[in-house]
């Protein structure tokens, strides 16, 4: 089959690789259909997280299952799926609490598992992992595209709602204008949030961010944004929902945080740095997140989306096949597109 090959910084390669196979009783070989590239990908690509050459790509997918082992039980030979960015077997303590993500038997799609760029992958802990579709979603082309990013970005932006306490009547400010971000205006919405401010910088992002809810934009960075929000809502936001990683991103998420709000991290960080504890001390500010247990979403954010109250599909604003994923990955690099869809 083919599949997406890192070979090195900015380059990207679809090989032909081995065909994927049941390998222990509790997986499942499913044929791609859809899949993405995240924004998180852009760090092996650009060099900055280092990757070895030979790495599979991908951890973003939905499918069709061709094969399952015999201890299988929750889904067979031709339902279609959903899967999470990462695998969990679904069956230890923390996958039982809902934090799949750090499942002891788990880990994520691509480098040395199969990646979801890519024409199948074997999916280790079917029952644990996927989530079968409706049969009525099959051919439905834009219904499959809203659960979509179900896979990672609007889980993870749901995330950042829920870790920020975001609730009924509060106001919310969201920081980073990539899909997480754009996301996590949905999620926030969805939520209750009353007054939704978004700090970007991409006027075709922004304009994405107000058609998902956002009722306030702050363009400008680091202190004059901080200023324009304490400003706009006369002493910072209750629920601050930080979606970059850096430490720009989080030094202005805990300046702009109400006293005693809460900052929802889910940006991936991109290097060690150290907070702002005094003013989160002095004003009772916590801080809470991490890496979105996103199989634990997936089920409710799957009922929004079917009945049509929930679309985050517009953060994937263009369509690649299998091949064309290297240009993708170019095309998300040079800001000329927020989330590349890929059908192989």
């Amino acid at each position: 089959m083919k599949a997406t090959v890192f070979r090195g910084p900015g380059d990207l390669r679809v090989e032909n690789v081995p065909d994927p196979r049941i390998e222990q009783p509790t997986d499942a070989v499913v044929r791609i259909t859809h899949a993405c590239i995240c924004g998180s990908d852009l760090w092996f690509y650009r060099g900055i997280q280092k990757w070895e050459s030979g790495y599979r790509c991908g951890h973003e997918w939905m499918g069709v299952v061709e094969d399952v082992g015999p201890e299988v039980e929750s889904v067979k030979s031709g339902d279609m799926v959903i899967a999470p960015f990462v695998y969990s077997d679904g069956t230890c303590e923390f996958c039982q609490k809902g934090l799949h993500t750090s499942c002891v038997n788990g880990s994520a799609w691509g480098k040395t598992n199969d990646g979801g760029q890519a024409e199948a992958v074997r999916a280790p802990f079917a029952d644990g992992t996927l989530v079968k579709l409706p049969d009525s979603m099959e051919g439905d082309d834009a219904l499959l595209a809203a659960t979509l990013p179900l896979t990672d970005v609007m889980g993870t932006g749901h995330h950042a709602a829920v870790a920020a306490d975001v609730g009924e009547g509060g106001t919310a400010a969201v920081i980073g204008d990539g899909a997480v971000g754009l996301c996590a205006v949905l999620a926030a919405k969805r939520q209750g949030a009353e007054r939704i401010i978004m700090l970007g910088h991409h006027d075709d992002r922004l304009e994405i961010a107000r058609k998902f809810g956002a009722t306030d934009i702050v363009a400008t960075r680091d202190e004059e944004a901080v200023s324009e929000v304490l400003e706009m809502t006369n002493g910072g936001a209750e629920s601050v929902l930080e979606c970059v990683g850096a430490k720009s991103s989080t030094d202005t998420a805990i300046a702009i945080a109400r006293p005693g709000g809460t900052v929802g991290y889910v940006g991936v960080p991109h290097n060690d740095h150290v907070v702002d504890r005094w003013r989160m001390f002095g004003q009772n500010i916590s801080l809470h997140g991490g890496v979105a247990p996103v199989r634990a979403y997936i089920p409710e954010l799957l009922e929004d989306v079917i009945a049509g109250t929930l679309d985050p599909s517009p953060v994937l604003d263009l369509t690649v096949d299998l091949d064309g994923v290297p240009d993708g990955y170019a095309a998300m690099d040079e800001r000329e597109a927020i989330k590349v869809m890929v059908r192989p």
